[in-house]
Order: C-alpha cells, then sequence, then structure tokens
C-alpha cells in the first residue's frame, strides 16, 4: 500500500462520502478512486463495499436513532436485498475482467443521468397504498436493486430512493430511513461474497473507511445553500476521469 495509492484513494473517498451526504451518488465517486488507484475491477468493487459499507453503518444508525426506521417495512427490504446482492456480486466474480469495463463505459453514463438529474421526491399527501402492497414492492425493489448492487453499485441509494417514493408512495424522510437499512444490507452481503473470493484489499479499505467516516460527518453537517448545484459540477469531472480510465483500459 504505497503513498501514491492513499493519496488517490483517500481524499476521493471522503469527497465521496460528504457528496452522498448531500446529494446522493457518492458510489460513483468512491469507485472511480479505486479504479484510478489501478485495482483491477473485481478488486475495485470488492474493496469499494468495505468503506460504502461501514459509511452506511454510521448513516443507518443515525435514522434509526432519530426513529425513522419501520421495522415492518426495514425487515423485507434488507431480507430481499441481502438476496439480490450475494446473487449479483457472484455474478459479478464470474464476469470476465474486459466484460466489467465494457459494462462500466455504458453504464457510467445512464447512472450518472438518474443520479444528477433533479427529482421530485416529494409524494402528495392522497397518493397513500395499503401496507401489503407497500411491502411487496419494498421486497421487489429491493432485491432487484440489490442485485445490482452487488454487481456494479453506484447509484443505489439513488435508485432505491426512487423505488420507495414513486412506486411504494413512502414520505422522502421515512423512505430514507428504509432505504439505509436495504443499502446497508446489500453493501455487506456484497463485501461477504467478494471476501470469500479474496476480492478484497482489506488494508485500503479499512484505511479509506476513516475517510468514509469523516466525509459523512462532514457532509451530514454541511448546511449550504444549493449544496447539491455545488456537487453536481465536482462529480461530473470524477465522472469523467473514470470513463476516461475504463475506455482507455478497454482499448489499450
Amino acid at each position: 500500500m504505497d503513498p501514491i495509492t492513499l493519496l488517490i484513494v483517500c481524499p476521493l473517498v471522503f469527497l465521496a462520502m460528504l457528496v452522498d451526504a448531500i446529494a446522493g451518488g457518492g458510489g460513483l465517486i468512491s469507485l472511480t478512486a479505486y479504479l484510478v488507484a489501478g485495482l483491477p475491477p473485481h478488486v475495485a468493487l470488492g474493496t469499494n463495499k468495505v468503506s460504502s459499507a461501514i459509511g452506511t453503518v454510521v448513516a443507518t444508525a443515525r435514522f434509526a436513532k432519530s426513529g425513522l426506521i419501520k421495522i415492518k417495512l426495514a425487515i423485507p427490504a434488507v431480507i430481499f436485498a441481502l438476496a439480490g446482492s450475494a446473487i449479483g456480486a457472484k455474478v459479478a466474480l464470474h464476469t470476465p475482467d474486459g466484460v466489467i469495463q465494457m459494462i462500466m463505459v455504458f453504464a457510467l453514463p445512464v447512472v450518472a443521468f438518474f443520479v444528477l438529474r433533479k427529482r421530485a421526491l416529494d409524494v402528495p399527501a392522497d397518493a397513500t397504498i395499503s401496507t401489503k402492497k407497500q411491502i411487496a414492492i419494498i421486497a421487489i425493489s429491493s432485491f432487484f436493486i440489490g442485485m445490482y448492487d452487488g454487481f456494479y453499485g453506484p447509484g443505489t441509494g439513488t435508485f432505491m430512493l426512487l423505488a420507495f417514493t414513486a412506486a411504494a408512495k413512502l414520505p422522502v424522510r421515512e423512505a430514507n430511513g428504509e432505504v439505509k437499512c436495504a443499502n446497508l444490507a446489500s453493501n455487506v452481503a456484497a463485501l461477504v461474497t467478494f471476501a470469500a473470493n479474496g476480492a478484497v484489499w482489506w488494508g485500503l479499505g479499512l484505511v479509506a473507511s476513516v475517510f468514509a467516516i469523516a466525509g459523512s460527518y462532514v457532509g451530514s453537517g454541511l448546511v449550504m445553500k444549493n449544496g447539491a448545484k455545488v456537487v453536481r459540477p465536482i462529480m461530473l469531472v470524477v465522472l469523467a476521469l473514470l470513463f476516461v480510465k475504463v475506455l482507455y483500459d478497454l482499448v489499450f
């Protein structure tokens, strides 16, 4: 673990969690950090889950402490996210590096579009559905988005939030709590799967986790006018860097 690797990874992971706390989509930056540092795609995906999981633990604990997690909805979200993520990670491990790089080249612009676009997440007061339907929607969404998280990952929290608000009709404040539970479960399942197959650089991941916690703490306490507008240009630069890096590795 040379100083250059740490100088690339740690600041970007800090920035990733800061951005994630303000506007979401930080996983796009943290994955960039590991890939730009030269980690093979499978190891980058696995190591990224270390800092992602630890950062999500902090956020989930804060939501739980504030009473914003409904156990009845969180349980199916966790169970199905665990299952989906484990399957997605297994598929990723059996996918050649070159194919993963090709998928990243096509997936990056799509994921970036959904993460960076302005979203109206407020649910009308009269838009209510039964608890059974909510549970079914949350379970199905958690499974398939969890599968995506295990295979690739960036934007998972955003996709879950969109599904839980638009389809399950949960208020944004409450939906965020369920999203954190499902996202934590998918991160843990993917991490365990990658680790069991030797695709995690634990030393680097744990050091980066310290910066992830710091970034999450600073970001969550940051009160900025038009904070998301400040974050978007930063993310676009980092995403462009990742796109060029992946494309270069694929061609050369």
